[in-house]
């Protein structure tokens, strides 16, 4: 719902800009005038070749801003991941009404051809020292225009290149910003930069432009980044390819500290960029080494290309450059609420360092949190090598967790309904697979007094 609501007064913003300069005329009918003029089809493609226009470019500058992943935005859009679904989502509305503009575009054709030129609008001044660029801004922003859509779509079928080519297409989004930068402000009309529609749209270029710069310098998230080593490595389970690996990494003092639930950006290979992880671990529960530095844990499941390879390639002493801490996955919620934890396989890990806060002795005090039902999905619970932890945890934890294994090899699957047994309001924390949690995302509501937080790691 956070994503709606800032997309849609994101473009709101912009319409309402655009509505106080736009012609009084924007009825349009009729279509085709008693003599034959399509003038209301030219004010139509118009408004339309405007507007998709200022939404499509007006998108793209979000996109670069919220691409420099600022930390204020965690509080009203409810964490980082949601951050980067709205980065995402902008993305996807920036490339629809760039398709949108194209097409309005490319009308005039079929206008002229049934109708003629008579009713089209005299073309509009632009700004006095780009009017000899018209063509050359056209075709730049045509040709961006195909990439853009080409990247989007690559982007959306994820299965379609592995990250790392994947990663390094996408960092030529700024390029095509820029480019398209240039085809806003040589085309758009001289009227709109005299009005609050340019201060707004000459803000939005020039922050998105500095954002865009910033990106290909290699600057994002430097501020936040902290070079430590791998203090242990250790394979769980049975030690094959498909095995979770555990890694204790030591960071300098620098580090900022962690809450229970957050992730990081981490980056083992310079080549390959860094990933998201959970951090596995509460605020201190490991300590420190021998050098004082503090040490924190990953849990990584090889679901990809790279993480497949990370159990033969990581080794203790080896750099790595950690960016956060990130999230506001606390598992938390209203007193008024019953608190149920789901976790599906990986997902469990942000569970494991809330289940580390509530041990004997860790901070917060017991008296701040609530009682929790905790529900874990996983593929076998007989082989499962977090499982046992994940027991221990729960049976010392404080206030209570009462925990239900479903194990998927014993037929023993998750439903909602398995959740509608425990009555009243819920705050349901879920962490694991989009299917399922789809499958309780489309249980809210209704008579159903749930509130579902959702940790999206879907970040292409």
């Amino acid at each position: 719902m956070r994503i709606k609501i800032a997309l849609g007064a994101w473009l709101a913003a912009i319409a309402l800009a655009w509505l106080a300069v736009a012609s009084p005329q924007l009825g349009v009918s009729p279509l085709v005038d008693a003599q034959g003029a399509a003038t209301g089809w030219w004010q139509l493609r118009q408004h339309i070749l405007y507007l998709s226009g200022l939404w499509s470019i007006g998108l793209m500058g979000l996109v670069m801003l919220l691409a420099l992943r600022p930390p204020w935005l965690e509080r009203p859009l409810g964490g980082m991941d949601q951050v980067y679904r709205l980065h995402k989502w902008a993305g996807i509305g920036a490339a629809l009404f760039a398709l949108l503009h194209w097409g309005a575009d490319q009308s005039s054709d079929w206008i002229k051809f049934l109708w003629g030129r008579e009713g089209r609008p005299a073309r509009e001044a632009v700004l006095p020292w780009l009017t000899g660029t018209r063509g050359v801004a056209k075709d730049l922003g045509e040709m961006a225009f195909y990439l853009l859509l080409a990247m989007v779509a690559i982007t959306l079928l994820t299965r379609l290149l592995p990250y790392r080519p994947w990663r390094f297409l996408h960092r030529a989004m700024p390029l095509l910003f820029l480019a398209l930068v240039f085809h806003s402000i040589a085309l758009m009309p001289l009227a709109f930069w005299t009005a609050p529609l340019g201060l707004l749209m000459g803000a939005l270029l020039a922050l998105g432009s500095v954002a865009a710069i910033w990106s290909l310098a290699g600057r994002i998230g430097r501020s936040r980044s902290h070079t430590g080593h791998i203090h242990a490595v250790y394979i769980l389970g049975e030690g094959d390819t498909a095995a979770p690996i555990e890694v204790i990494c030591a960071l300098p003092p620098s580090w900022p500290g962690h809450r229970a639930g957050q992730f990081a950006f981490v980056r083992f290979d310079g080549a390959e960029g860094a990933h998201p992880f959970t951090i596995a671990s509460a605020p201190g529960s490991l300590g420190v080494n021998e050098q004082g530095e503090r040490l924190l844990r990953l849990v990584i499941k090889p679901l990809g290309d790279y993480t497949r390879t990370l159990g033969r390639r990581l080794q203790a002493g080896q750099r790595v450059d950690v960016e956060g801490p990130y999230g506001r996955f606390n598992g938390k919620g209203r007193h008024q609420r019953q608190q149920v934890w789901v976790a599906g396989g990986v997902g469990v890990t942000p569970f494991l360092a809330l289940l580390e806060a509530r041990q004997p002795g860790a901070a917060p005090a017991p008296h701040t949190l609530q009682a929790v039902q905790m529900h874990y999905c996983t593929r076998d619970a007989a082989t499962d090598p977090l499982l046992p932890r994940l027991r221990t945890l729960c049976e010392q934890a404080q206030p209570p967790v009462t925990l239900t294994v479903h194990s998927d090899a014993h037929g023993q699957r998750l439903r909602p309904r398995d959740l509608e047994s425990l009555g009243g309001p819920l705050d349901i924390w879920f962490c694991g697979p989009q299917g399922l949690g789809d499958t309780l995302d489309a249980h809210i509501g209704g008579p159903r007094p749930w509130h579902l937080h959702r940790e999206s790691f879907s970040m292409r």
